[in-house]
């Protein structure tokens, strides 16, 4: 199984943390110090800047709470800290590992997130599911992700030819909505 591994000493947790503090009317006390060990400097500073320009208590949780998934995700699929930007092909990498197909994946146990990726996001109290996500979910976490690019100053690959070619669908994923649009 492959663990979440944080790349930060205790010194830098501990001030990520303090850091954290000043969001405390929005983001829960109890997990302070875990998202201050998922979150780098520089996501614990994008969220500071979203609470002093106003954006709302629960759009900073949800925001939050989508930023410390996908640290720990890339963390766990790629055994990197997340990127800024994030290259097109994690964004691949993010849509195949969440939107799969059970029956596939009887037949592939490659299909879909790794085993031991999803270990180690339920490990992390992350992930609760060993099933596909909800396309809603998906969708709100790449929607999360492009906004916290923005307010990075950068410009993502959010909508790259190879992610607008893949749909998502309003239903659980099967094979055949992650066909390539105007293929069969």
């Amino acid at each position: 199984m492959r663990a979440i591994r944080t790349i930060s000493s205790s010194t830098d947790v501990l001030r990520r943390a303090e850091a954290l503090d000043a969001l405390d009317a929005v983001l829960p006390f109890d997990r302070r110090e875990f998202l201050a060990e998922l979150l780098s400097d520089g996501d614990v500073e994008t969220l500071r800047h979203l609470a002093r320009e106003g954006i709302g208590e629960n759009s900073m949780r949800a925001l939050a709470s989508d930023l410390a998934y996908l640290e720990a995700w890339c963390q766990a699929a790629t055994a990197n800290p997340l990127p800024w930007p994030a290259p097109e092909a994690l964004l691949l990498k993010f849509l195949a590992h969440h939107l799969w197909d059970p029956a596939r994946r009887e037949a592939d146990p490659a299909h879909g997130m790794p085993e031991d990726v999803s270990a180690a996001l339920m490990q992390a109290g992350l992930l609760r599911s060993s099933g596909p996500h909800s396309p809603s979910t998906v969708r709100r976490r790449l929607s999360s992700w492009s906004t916290l690019t923005q307010w990075r100053g950068l410009e993502g690959k959010f909508n790259a030819p190879g992610l607008r070619n893949v749909r998502i669908p309003m239903k659980p994923a099967m094979d055949s909505d992650l066909k390539p649009a105007g293929h069969s």
